[in-house]
């Protein structure tokens, strides 16, 4: 245990840290490796692989994670401004290489090989874009002569044509969606708000008539069209799975989920550990957004404001939108749960992303100790 009295920068970091976020964190982190142990093996085995490959892989994984989580919550708000930026500049340009070179898979271009390792320059751009959008917004109130609403607004502009091009909607959604509520919670106009909702709804009839597999996803969740086989299988193992569970290891239904280690690890954890499990596992989901909005609104600067809500709301509607789709409350979409699901890109992503909330909301007083007065003597007094 690290003393309140050390002086140090471990103790200085442990003392000021948000130790409620920290925890929290690691312990999703452990929930997703028990439950990797749960959903992964009959996919390897599927695959034709040893049985606990994927557990293995995510245990590897999990150690650079915690690493850079830790590492990141160090940095200044400053650090964490010039982090983002070079994060941003280096995940587009490879976002852009991923285009041309990179891996297809299901009809996709969302990842690059690098040294053998399969990564998603997407999920590394999420954090990066929102820690800068709202520098950009706050820019804006701190000089009104620097136009940061036009800079974030093209901002956008590039990252969401880039997702589209993969294509890949669901990141486009939840990027615009997080965007949006930084730009509201910077104070959007009227004007504003009309001009993009307008936009959003144009963008998405777009999607729907211009991407076959986007209509027929749409199609499958409200009229029961096409290839449903896999969100059917997974609201079968929730409803198996009742309150409590079937017990560790006791689920097979999950041995037909073909992404079950993934998109789908949700449905898992409730076939085997019951709901109840899960609605700990919502809490906590919900935990860390609104003790994120409540600390971002307890801030002065704006920037840490803005980047602390947007951090959490990107945190809160990637599980949104990944508990939803296992719900069957929302058209399929392969987005993984945060810290949960199995991914190496996702993993250490979301690490950045807990590193930058952790070093944002850290306690920074502008003084640690007052300086010592100096005695001065008193000047003579003049006789009268």
């Amino acid at each position: 245990m690290v003393s309140r009295v050390e002086r140090g920068l471990v103790a200085d970091w442990f003392w000021t840290i948000d130790r409620l976020f920290l925890a929290v964190f690691v312990g999703l982190m452990g929930i997703g490796l028990m439950l990797s142990f749960a959903a992964s093996p009959a996919v390897a085995e599927r695959l034709g692989l040893d049985s606990f490959h994927f557990v293995t892989r995510h245990g590897i994984f999990l150690i650079p994670a915690l690493l850079v989580m830790v590492g990141v919550s160090f940095l200044s708000p400053r650090q964490v401004r010039r982090a983002a930026l070079g994060l941003l500049i280096g995940s587009i340009a490879m976002m852009v290489l991923a285009l041309f070179f990179g891996v297809e898979i299901k009809g996709s271009r969302r990842w690059m090989s690098v040294l053998g390792v399969s990564v998603q320059p997407s999920e590394f751009m999420k954090p990066a874009f929102v820690v800068m959008c709202a520098w950009l917004f706050s820019e804006r109130s701190r000089h009104p002569d620097i136009p940061g609403n036009l800079f974030a607004i093209i901002l956008f502009g590039i990252v969401a044509a880039l997702l589209v091009a993969q294509p890949d909607l669901g990141q486009t959604m939840l990027t615009a969606a997080v965007w949006g509520g930084m730009f509201f919670m910077a104070g959007m106009s009227w004007f504003w708000i009309v001009l993009l909702g307008g936009l959003a709804m144009a963008g998405f009839v777009s999607a729907y008539f211009m991407f076959p597999h986007v209509a027929e996803r749409i199609n499958g969740f409200l009229f029961g069209e096409g290839d449903s086989f896999q969100v059917d299988t997974a609201r079968e193992a929730i409803i198996r799975g009742d309150w409590l569970g079937q017990g560790p290891g006791e689920g097979t239904i999950k041995r037909i989920l073909p992404d079950s280690h993934t998109d789908f690890v949700f449905s898992v954890a409730a076939e085997e550990f019951g709901i109840v499990f899960c609605m700990i596992l919502v809490a906590l989901f919900g935990f860390l957004v609104i003790r994120g909005l409540m600390r971002a609104g307890r801030e002065q600067d704006d920037f840490t404001r803005l980047a602390v809500a947007g951090l959490a709301l990107l945190i809160g509607f990637q599980s949104f939108i990944n508990i939803g789709v296992n719900l069957e409350l929302l058209p399929a979409k392969g987005m993984t749960l945060p810290l949960i699901s199995y991914g190496g890109s996702s993993m250490i992503a979301v690490s950045i992303t807990a590193g930058f909330m952790l070093a944002l909301t850290r306690r920074r007083p502008e003084s640690r100790a007052q300086p010592r007065a100096v005695y001065r003597p008193a000047a003579p007094v003049a006789a009268e």
